[in-house]
């Protein structure tokens, strides 16, 4: 089989290091991949939001699979042209993808359908949020209502901080067009959880769990990142909170997209806050989150591939989907100065037998350099989660790169609630 993979981070490295696995894979093609996914599959030159030539290419190479990983294309409907092409594709089409292509639509949706989620109001005129966040409770999250990067997200501790973040998103558009529209909502407590799932639209099943470290320095201080290290499972998901979460959230959602005339089908992410009242929804993704998935695909014992096509062909309960009884911790190795200024173009020096998922890096007369904020994440899977974290460490020794950055707590938090 030919397949072809969209995007060019971490996550779709280790998507295509899971696929690699199937034995009827001929070859992968990455769009545009980076330095380090080219040890692992042919890289092209095309990017992940080029929806005309990415749909050019398959049908000119014969694809026989796509699967496109990252959010904007999936938003912009790369789904629906390769398969308007006849090309065999894992991922929601635009109509779906607007659960995290619109934090308003998710929001309303979540409403309608009585699906547990933190009280909100939208707006769309600045002066009425403004005069929102007069009255409402403190600390409050202000959100932008579309797609930015992870980062369209504040918690404001105090209404200055509300009033600059609305102000940001909508007079300054820091974030652009995703800013038109602020969600403004409840600022809810409790530990968060990452559970990425399966569906074909009717199916629904959810993948081992995961805590993502979103802050850049230890003890959770610092500016907000892409995720600087997750581990799985994540010991809050309790088998209890994991069954009530089936039945209020997982099975609600799918249900609520197919009676929209929005049927989701690939991965669907769910953001969720264990709060004192029960699990709550925090955000939906469209597609696998990173850098989670650079942990629950090694814990994945069952063929990735052969998963993606029965959620294509809609026999999704057909598919053996089977985790190891392991855990698994990822150390992201970024540039020093991310998510904010920093330097590119270092060598990196690096094991080539370990699970090591390349982000940000690009080949350079043979050499890999770093070109990113967020360079690489070191994997290791254990029997336990202390285990895997040590042994994630003691391979993060053997990697280098100049100013490389890394918190050292990746973990850490997991391990206390494990001991509580």
């Amino acid at each position: 089989m030919k397949v072809m993979v969209v995007g060019g981070g971490g996550r779709e490295h280790a998507i295509i290091k899971k696929i690699k696995e199937n034995k009827t894979v001929e070859t992968i093609f990455a769009l545009p991949g980076n330095g380090g996914i080219a040890a692992d599959a042919t890289c092209v030159d095309i990017g992940a939001k080029d929806i005309d030539k990415i749909v050019e290419f398959a049908v000119e190479k014969g694809i026989d699979f796509a699967v496109v990983a990252p959010d904007d294309p999936l938003v912009l409907g790369a789904v629906d042209a390769l398969q308007a092409k006849g090309i065999k594709t894992f991922g929601p089409n635009k109509a779906a993808a607007i659960i995290e292509g619109s934090k308003a639509f998710s929001k309303d949706l979540m409403k309608k359908y009585n699906i547990p989620t933190a009280a909100y109001e939208t707006f769309t005129d600045m002066e009425a949020a403004l005069a929102y966040i007069e009255k409402c409770d403190i600390p409050v999250v202000v959100k932008a209502d579309g797609l930015a990067l992870g980062k369209g997200v504040i918690i404001a501790e105090t209404r200055d901080e509300a009033r600059d973040a609305v102000r940001s998103m909508m007079e300054d558009k820091v974030f652009g067009d995703s800013g038109n529209c602020v969600v403004v909502e409840e600022f809810l407590t409790g530990p968060e959880v990452s559970v990425l799932s399966f569906t074909d639209g009717n199916v629904v099943i959810p993948m081992v769990s995961s805590m993502d470290h979103k802050r850049a320095l230890d003890g959770d201080k610092g500016l907000n990142t892409g995720g600087m290290g997750t581990i799985a499972p994540n010991p809050y998901y309790t088998e209890e909170v994991a069954a009530e979460c089936m039945e209020t959230i997982f099975k609600p959602t799918i249900e609520a997209m197919k009676a929209e005339g929005r049927t989701f089908t690939g991965c669907l992410y769910f953001g969720l806050m264990i709060t004192p009242k029960g699990p709550k929804v925090i955000e939906y993704n469209c597609r696998f989150g990173d850098p989670e998935t650079q942990v629950v695909l090694p814990l994945l014992e069952s063929d990735l591939l052969d998963i993606m096509l029965k959620i294509y062909e809609g026999k999704l309960a057909e598919a053996e989907v089977k985790f190891a009884d392991k855990s698994a911790c990822c150390v992201v190795m970024a540039s020093n100065g991310y998510p904010q200024s920093y330097e590119k173009g270092f060598e990196i020096t690096m094991p080539a037998d370990k699970n090591i998922y390349v982000a940000g890096a690009k080949l350079a007369d043979d050499r890999l350099l770093t070109n990113g904020g967020r360079v690489l994440g070191v994997t290791e899977t254990a029997d336990t989660l202390e285990a895997a974290i040590a042994k994630a460490y003691e391979t993060v020794k053997t990697v280098s790169f100049e100013n490389a950055y890394f918190r050292t707590d990746i973990g850490a938090r997991a391990l206390m609630a494990e001991r509580k």
